[in-house]
Protein backbone atom coordinates (compact mmCIF):
# COMPACT_ATOMS: atom_id res chain seq x y z
CA UNK A 1 0.00 0.00 0.00
CA UNK A 2 1.74 3.43 -0.85
CA UNK A 3 1.96 6.26 1.07
CA UNK A 4 0.43 9.27 0.70
CA UNK A 5 2.82 12.39 -0.83
CA UNK A 6 3.28 14.57 1.60
CA UNK A 7 2.93 18.38 0.88
CA UNK A 8 6.06 20.15 -0.23
CA UNK A 9 7.46 22.70 2.34
CA UNK A 10 8.92 24.77 -0.20
CA UNK A 11 7.80 26.20 -3.44
CA UNK A 12 9.00 28.86 -6.36
CA UNK A 13 8.07 32.44 -6.40
CA UNK A 14 8.91 35.43 -8.07
CA UNK A 15 10.80 38.10 -5.88
CA UNK A 16 12.75 41.26 -5.64
CA UNK A 17 15.21 42.04 -3.20
CA UNK A 18 15.84 45.73 -4.77
CA UNK A 19 13.57 48.70 -6.63
CA UNK A 20 14.04 48.92 -10.37
CA UNK A 21 13.65 47.10 -13.90
CA UNK A 22 12.35 44.21 -14.59
CA UNK A 23 15.49 42.45 -14.05
CA UNK A 24 15.15 42.49 -10.57
CA UNK A 25 12.58 39.85 -10.79
CA UNK A 26 14.31 36.49 -9.76
CA UNK A 27 13.19 33.18 -9.13
CA UNK A 28 13.88 32.06 -5.70
CA UNK A 29 12.96 28.80 -3.94
CA UNK A 30 11.01 29.74 0.07
CA UNK A 31 8.90 28.45 2.43
CA UNK A 32 5.68 27.49 1.38
CA UNK A 33 3.27 29.40 3.58
CA UNK A 34 0.44 28.01 5.49
CA UNK A 35 -3.25 28.97 6.30
CA UNK A 36 -3.97 30.54 9.52
CA UNK A 37 -7.83 31.47 11.16
CA UNK A 38 -10.15 32.09 8.84
CA UNK A 39 -7.62 31.46 5.60
CA UNK A 40 -7.24 29.51 2.95
CA UNK A 41 -4.21 27.80 1.09
CA UNK A 42 -4.66 27.80 -2.95
CA UNK A 43 -2.37 26.19 -5.17
CA UNK A 44 -1.93 28.89 -7.92
CA UNK A 45 -2.68 27.81 -11.40
CA UNK A 46 -2.53 31.46 -12.83
CA UNK A 47 -1.71 35.24 -11.90
CA UNK A 48 -2.83 38.21 -13.35
CA UNK A 49 -0.32 41.25 -14.59
CA UNK A 50 -1.01 44.45 -13.64
CA UNK A 51 0.15 48.28 -13.54
CA UNK A 52 0.04 48.00 -10.08
CA UNK A 53 2.78 45.37 -10.36
CA UNK A 54 5.21 47.30 -12.18
CA UNK A 55 4.65 50.54 -10.03
CA UNK A 56 5.16 48.85 -7.03
CA UNK A 57 8.21 46.80 -8.50
CA UNK A 58 10.04 50.00 -9.79
CA UNK A 59 9.59 52.21 -6.19
CA UNK A 60 10.17 49.24 -4.09
CA UNK A 61 7.67 49.73 -2.10
CA UNK A 62 4.07 48.42 -1.57
CA UNK A 63 0.75 51.01 -0.59
CA UNK A 64 1.35 49.80 2.80
CA UNK A 65 4.84 50.56 3.36
CA UNK A 66 6.28 47.13 2.63
CA UNK A 67 9.54 46.76 1.69
CA UNK A 68 11.64 44.41 -0.49
CA UNK A 69 11.91 41.50 -0.15
CA UNK A 70 8.69 40.55 -1.35
CA UNK A 71 6.45 38.87 -4.07
CA UNK A 72 4.58 40.88 -6.22
CA UNK A 73 1.13 40.11 -7.41
CA UNK A 74 -3.17 40.00 -6.81
CA UNK A 75 -4.75 38.30 -9.09
CA UNK A 76 -5.35 34.47 -8.11
CA UNK A 77 -6.77 31.65 -10.05
CA UNK A 78 -5.80 28.44 -8.50
CA UNK A 79 -7.27 24.95 -6.56
CA UNK A 80 -7.82 25.51 -2.52
CA UNK A 81 -5.26 22.92 -1.46
CA UNK A 82 -6.16 23.36 2.81
CA UNK A 83 -8.44 25.44 4.81
CA UNK A 84 -7.63 27.07 8.38
CA UNK A 85 -9.80 26.93 11.54
CA UNK A 86 -13.29 28.26 11.19
CA UNK A 87 -13.16 28.45 6.95
CA UNK A 88 -16.79 26.79 5.96
CA UNK A 89 -17.09 28.64 2.68
CA UNK A 90 -14.05 26.53 0.56
CA UNK A 91 -12.87 23.08 0.40
CA UNK A 92 -9.78 21.24 -0.70
CA UNK A 93 -10.52 20.65 -4.56
CA UNK A 94 -12.60 23.79 -4.61
CA UNK A 95 -11.55 25.69 -8.09
CA UNK A 96 -11.71 30.06 -6.67
CA UNK A 97 -10.32 33.04 -7.96
CA UNK A 98 -9.46 36.44 -6.32
CA UNK A 99 -7.28 39.41 -5.44
CA UNK A 100 -6.51 38.34 -1.76
CA UNK A 101 -5.20 41.86 0.60
CA UNK A 102 -5.11 44.33 -1.76
CA UNK A 103 -3.87 46.61 -1.58
CA UNK A 104 -0.82 44.75 0.97
CA UNK A 105 0.76 42.28 -0.24
CA UNK A 106 -0.60 38.84 -1.48
CA UNK A 107 2.45 37.21 -3.16
CA UNK A 108 0.65 36.11 -6.56
CA UNK A 109 3.53 34.98 -8.28
CA UNK A 110 4.22 32.08 -6.82
CA UNK A 111 3.26 28.46 -6.23
CA UNK A 112 1.29 28.93 -3.27
CA UNK A 113 -0.91 31.52 -1.46
CA UNK A 114 -2.67 32.09 1.89
CA UNK A 115 -5.41 34.81 2.00
CA UNK A 116 -8.55 35.01 3.87
CA UNK A 117 -11.25 32.39 2.26
CA UNK A 118 -13.26 35.82 1.53
CA UNK A 119 -11.58 37.46 -0.32
CA UNK A 120 -12.10 34.64 -2.94
CA UNK A 121 -15.39 33.31 -4.34
CA UNK A 122 -16.02 30.45 -6.93
CA UNK A 123 -14.41 30.19 -10.61
CA UNK A 124 -17.11 31.14 -12.18
CA UNK A 125 -18.51 28.33 -14.87
CA UNK A 126 -17.51 28.45 -18.53
CA UNK A 127 -14.32 30.00 -17.44
CA UNK A 128 -10.70 28.64 -17.61
CA UNK A 129 -7.91 29.12 -14.71
CA UNK A 130 -6.17 31.87 -17.65
CA UNK A 131 -9.34 33.39 -18.22
CA UNK A 132 -10.04 33.30 -14.25
CA UNK A 133 -6.60 34.61 -13.49
CA UNK A 134 -6.92 37.51 -15.82
CA UNK A 135 -10.17 38.98 -14.04
CA UNK A 136 -10.57 39.63 -10.44
CA UNK A 137 -8.22 42.95 -9.59
CA UNK A 138 -9.45 44.75 -13.19
CA UNK A 139 -12.94 43.54 -13.61
CA UNK A 140 -13.54 44.30 -9.09
CA UNK A 141 -11.93 48.13 -10.44
CA UNK A 142 -14.48 48.59 -13.12
CA UNK A 143 -17.21 46.91 -10.97
CA UNK A 144 -16.73 49.64 -7.97
CA UNK A 145 -16.50 52.46 -9.86
CA UNK A 146 -19.32 51.84 -11.92
CA UNK A 147 -21.71 50.18 -10.00
CA UNK A 148 -20.70 51.31 -5.78
CA UNK A 149 -19.21 54.33 -6.32
CA UNK A 150 -20.52 56.63 -8.99
CA UNK A 151 -23.81 54.36 -8.66
CA UNK A 152 -24.40 54.82 -12.40
CA UNK A 153 -28.20 53.97 -13.63
CA UNK A 154 -29.94 52.61 -16.60
CA UNK A 155 -29.94 55.07 -19.36
CA UNK A 156 -27.01 57.21 -18.57
CA UNK A 157 -23.99 58.12 -20.68
CA UNK A 158 -20.63 56.76 -19.72
CA UNK A 159 -17.25 57.92 -20.76
CA UNK A 160 -14.36 54.82 -20.41
CA UNK A 161 -10.85 56.25 -20.91
CA UNK A 162 -8.32 53.92 -21.75
CA UNK A 163 -11.12 51.85 -23.04
CA UNK A 164 -9.38 48.83 -24.64
CA UNK A 165 -7.11 48.24 -21.25
CA UNK A 166 -7.42 45.79 -18.41
CA UNK A 167 -9.68 48.30 -16.64
CA UNK A 168 -11.41 49.89 -19.46
CA UNK A 169 -12.67 46.68 -21.65
CA UNK A 170 -14.44 45.15 -18.80
CA UNK A 171 -15.69 48.70 -17.81
CA UNK A 172 -16.94 48.93 -21.23
CA UNK A 173 -19.02 45.54 -20.83
CA UNK A 174 -20.16 46.07 -17.01
CA UNK A 175 -21.61 49.78 -18.26
CA UNK A 176 -23.56 48.27 -20.91
CA UNK A 177 -24.60 45.17 -19.34
CA UNK A 178 -26.07 47.91 -16.91
CA UNK A 179 -27.91 49.93 -19.80
CA UNK A 180 -25.72 52.68 -20.12
CA UNK A 181 -24.69 54.44 -23.50
CA UNK A 182 -20.91 53.82 -23.34
CA UNK A 183 -18.37 56.23 -25.02
CA UNK A 184 -15.02 54.47 -25.74
CA UNK A 185 -12.04 56.55 -25.96
CA UNK A 186 -8.82 53.88 -27.46
CA UNK A 187 -6.64 54.16 -30.86
CA UNK A 188 -8.68 53.39 -33.98
CA UNK A 189 -7.30 49.98 -34.67
CA UNK A 190 -9.12 48.83 -31.54
CA UNK A 191 -12.43 50.30 -32.17
CA UNK A 192 -13.81 47.48 -34.14
CA UNK A 193 -13.04 45.49 -31.25
CA UNK A 194 -15.04 47.73 -28.81
CA UNK A 195 -17.71 47.61 -30.64
CA UNK A 196 -17.90 44.44 -29.96
CA UNK A 197 -17.99 44.44 -26.12
CA UNK A 198 -20.33 47.59 -26.43
CA UNK A 199 -19.46 50.55 -26.75
CA UNK A 200 -22.03 52.89 -28.17
CA UNK A 201 -19.71 55.75 -29.27
CA UNK A 202 -15.71 55.46 -30.06
CA UNK A 203 -12.60 58.12 -29.73
CA UNK A 204 -9.90 58.17 -31.45
CA UNK A 205 -7.63 59.90 -28.59
CA UNK A 206 -4.67 60.46 -30.92
CA UNK A 207 -7.02 62.42 -33.61
CA UNK A 208 -9.91 63.77 -31.73
CA UNK A 209 -9.90 65.80 -28.37
CA UNK A 210 -12.46 64.25 -26.09
CA UNK A 211 -13.41 67.66 -24.63
CA UNK A 212 -14.07 69.23 -27.87
CA UNK A 213 -16.59 65.95 -29.05
CA UNK A 214 -18.55 64.77 -25.84
CA UNK A 215 -20.79 66.49 -23.52
CA UNK A 216 -23.72 65.65 -20.98
CA UNK A 217 -21.48 63.05 -19.86
CA UNK A 218 -22.78 61.40 -16.24
CA UNK A 219 -20.13 59.19 -15.21
CA UNK A 220 -16.25 59.70 -16.42
CA UNK A 221 -14.11 56.67 -15.41
CA UNK A 222 -10.38 57.57 -15.59
CA UNK A 223 -7.46 55.39 -15.47
CA UNK A 224 -4.84 58.05 -16.91
CA UNK A 225 -4.76 61.02 -14.86
CA UNK A 226 -2.96 64.29 -15.80
CA UNK A 227 -4.42 66.51 -18.39
CA UNK A 228 -7.07 63.68 -18.66
CA UNK A 229 -9.00 65.02 -15.65
CA UNK A 230 -9.41 68.28 -16.38
CA UNK A 231 -10.84 67.57 -19.89
CA UNK A 232 -12.92 64.84 -18.28
CA UNK A 233 -14.59 67.71 -16.27
CA UNK A 234 -15.82 69.04 -19.58
CA UNK A 235 -17.29 66.23 -20.63
CA UNK A 236 -19.90 65.87 -17.61
CA UNK A 237 -23.43 66.85 -16.78
CA UNK A 238 -23.45 69.33 -13.62
CA UNK A 239 -23.87 66.61 -11.11
CA UNK A 240 -22.27 64.14 -13.28
CA UNK A 241 -19.09 62.03 -11.62
CA UNK A 242 -15.95 61.46 -12.10
CA UNK A 243 -14.26 58.40 -10.79
CA UNK A 244 -10.39 58.24 -11.01
CA UNK A 245 -8.64 55.21 -9.81
CA UNK A 246 -5.48 57.26 -9.80
CA UNK A 247 -5.17 59.02 -6.51
CA UNK A 248 -5.43 63.24 -7.25
CA UNK A 249 -2.44 65.03 -7.40
CA UNK A 250 -1.58 68.91 -7.15
CA UNK A 251 -2.75 69.21 -11.39
CA UNK A 252 -6.20 67.84 -9.96
CA UNK A 253 -8.43 71.07 -11.21
CA UNK A 254 -10.16 70.82 -7.85
CA UNK A 255 -11.43 74.28 -8.49
CA UNK A 256 -12.96 73.74 -12.23
CA UNK A 257 -14.45 70.30 -10.53
CA UNK A 258 -16.53 72.26 -7.98
CA UNK A 259 -17.30 75.25 -10.63
CA UNK A 260 -18.73 72.62 -12.76
CA UNK A 261 -20.78 71.35 -10.35
CA UNK A 262 -19.61 67.88 -10.69
CA UNK A 263 -18.65 64.91 -8.10
CA UNK A 264 -14.57 64.08 -8.65
CA UNK A 265 -13.15 61.37 -6.50
CA UNK A 266 -10.56 58.51 -6.16
CA UNK A 267 -11.32 54.81 -5.60
CA UNK A 268 -8.99 52.46 -4.63
CA UNK A 269 -10.04 48.98 -5.21
CA UNK A 270 -10.76 46.60 -2.28
CA UNK A 271 -11.16 42.76 -2.16
CA UNK A 272 -14.90 41.77 -2.45
CA UNK A 273 -16.87 38.49 -2.94
CA UNK A 274 -19.77 39.74 -3.27
CA UNK A 275 -18.43 41.49 -6.33
CA UNK A 276 -16.49 39.14 -7.64
CA UNK A 277 -20.07 36.44 -7.47
CA UNK A 278 -21.48 39.59 -9.61
CA UNK A 279 -19.29 39.51 -11.99
CA UNK A 280 -19.85 36.31 -11.95
CA UNK A 281 -23.40 35.97 -12.84
CA UNK A 282 -22.20 38.43 -15.52
CA UNK A 283 -20.15 35.58 -17.09
CA UNK A 284 -21.73 32.90 -16.97
CA UNK A 285 -25.03 35.38 -18.38
CA UNK A 286 -22.36 35.58 -21.45
CA UNK A 287 -22.66 39.88 -21.05
CA UNK A 288 -18.49 39.63 -19.74
CA UNK A 289 -15.49 38.34 -20.96
CA UNK A 290 -12.24 38.78 -20.32
CA UNK A 291 -9.50 39.73 -22.79
CA UNK A 292 -5.99 37.73 -22.19
CA UNK A 293 -2.91 39.69 -24.61
CA UNK A 294 -0.60 37.33 -23.81
CA UNK A 295 0.67 34.45 -21.55
CA UNK A 296 4.08 33.98 -20.13
CA UNK A 297 5.52 31.17 -17.21
CA UNK A 298 6.31 32.15 -14.08
CA UNK A 299 10.25 32.25 -15.12
CA UNK A 300 9.10 35.27 -17.86
CA UNK A 301 7.84 37.78 -15.16
CA UNK A 302 10.09 40.30 -15.86
CA UNK A 303 9.31 39.63 -19.64
CA UNK A 304 5.62 40.07 -18.85
CA UNK A 305 6.70 43.21 -16.92
CA UNK A 306 8.56 44.50 -19.80
CA UNK A 307 5.35 44.02 -21.90
CA UNK A 308 3.09 45.47 -19.55
CA UNK A 309 5.05 48.45 -19.27
CA UNK A 310 4.70 49.20 -23.31
CA UNK A 311 1.36 50.51 -22.55
CA UNK A 312 0.36 48.85 -25.86
CA UNK A 313 -1.66 45.38 -24.64
CA UNK A 314 -5.39 45.01 -24.82
CA UNK A 315 -6.99 43.22 -22.39
CA UNK A 316 -4.79 41.49 -19.86
CA UNK A 317 -1.03 39.64 -19.25
CA UNK A 318 -1.27 36.16 -17.43
CA UNK A 319 1.49 34.21 -15.64
CA UNK A 320 0.66 30.36 -15.54
CA UNK A 321 2.25 28.85 -12.75
CA UNK A 322 3.22 24.77 -13.75
CA UNK A 323 4.00 23.17 -10.49
CA UNK A 324 7.40 21.57 -10.44
CA UNK A 325 7.34 17.99 -11.49
CA UNK A 326 9.28 17.01 -8.34
CA UNK A 327 7.01 18.21 -5.96
CA UNK A 328 4.00 16.14 -7.78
Amino acid sequence: MSKPIAAPSTMRAVSQDRAGGPDVLKVIETKRPEPGRGEILVRVHTAGVNPADWKTRERGVFADGATPPFTLGFDVAGVVESAGAGVTLFRPGDEVFGMPRFPHPAGAYAEYVTAPARHFAPRPRGLDHLQAGALPLAALTAWQALVDTAHMRPGQRVLVHAAAGGVGHLAVQIAKARGAYVIATAGAAKHDLLRTLGADELIDYRTQDVADTVRDVDVVLDSIGGPTWARSLRTLRRGGTLVSILPFDDTFPARQAEEAGVRAVFMLVEPDQQGLREISDLIEDGRLRVIVDAVFPLEQAARAHELGETGRTTGKIVLTVTPDPART
